[in-house]
């Protein structure tokens, strides 16, 4: 069976998603789609976007925000452990070994056409 299809907004900008294993490239699908145990926790959902999911704009990539910058991400009294939530929230994205998103995903038709 199937999933469902869904629609999740991403950046025109954004760069494609990388085949399964490849570097990660900052599309953003899989913070866009659900977000991961830690973002779970802060966003306090298991389903949508990630609310510490960041856009740069200078990179043209999705940035983990719990990686960039903790502190603006965390409640107040979770900041002054920002450091080491910094490194819990590496392991968790898996940050430096690959895409492990399975999503597969269609362009718009930009055509207009119904």
């Amino acid at each position: 069976m199937t999933a469902p299809a869904r629609v999740i907004a991403i950046h025109p900008a954004a760069p494609s998603k990388p085949a399964w294993g490849q570097p990660c490239n900052g599309c953003g699908v899989c913070c866009l789609s659900e977000p991961c145990p830690v973002g779970m926790l802060l966003s306090r959902r298991r389903r949508g976007a990630c609310v510490a999911l960041v856009w740069s704009e200078p990179d043209a990539r999705y940035r983990c925000g719990l990686l960039v910058a903790p502190a603006e991400h965390l409640p107040a009294l979770l900041r002054p452990a920002a450091p080491r939530l910094q490194k819990v929230a590496r392991r968790f994205i898996a940050a430096g070994i690959g895409c492990d998103c399975d999503i597969e995903f269609e362009a718009p038709d930009d055509t207009g056409a119904p």
